[in-house]
């Protein structure tokens, strides 16, 4: 199943946590090998956009607040480096 175009990504997200390094379950290093950090976060949110268009979607779980998805797929980043992700 495809994603709705409206469908939720938080930009609190992006920011604090998919862009900020952490010192544990660290995203940010990983998205920062194809370009992407925080200043950025929109190009993200775009690329992230566009892989729930292209990809199905997977039902992982419903919680009491709402519906958890899975897309896996590529991205690729500002710098023209293709990483294989898997959102949730």
């Amino acid at each position: 199943m495809k994603l709705p175009p409206d469908a939720i990504v938080s930009e609190r997200k992006l920011r604090e946590y998919l862009l900020t390094q952490r010192s544990e379950d660290d995203k940010s290093g990983f998205l920062a090998l194809a370009g992407y950090d925080s200043t950025g976060w929109r190009q993200l949110e775009t690329d992230l956009r566009q892989l729930m268009h292209d990809q199905d979607a997977q039902l992982i779980r419903v919680t009491p607040y709402g519906e958890r998805y899975n897309v896996e797929g590529s991205l690729t980043g500002p710098n023209g480096r293709v990483l294989n992700v898997m959102t949730i």
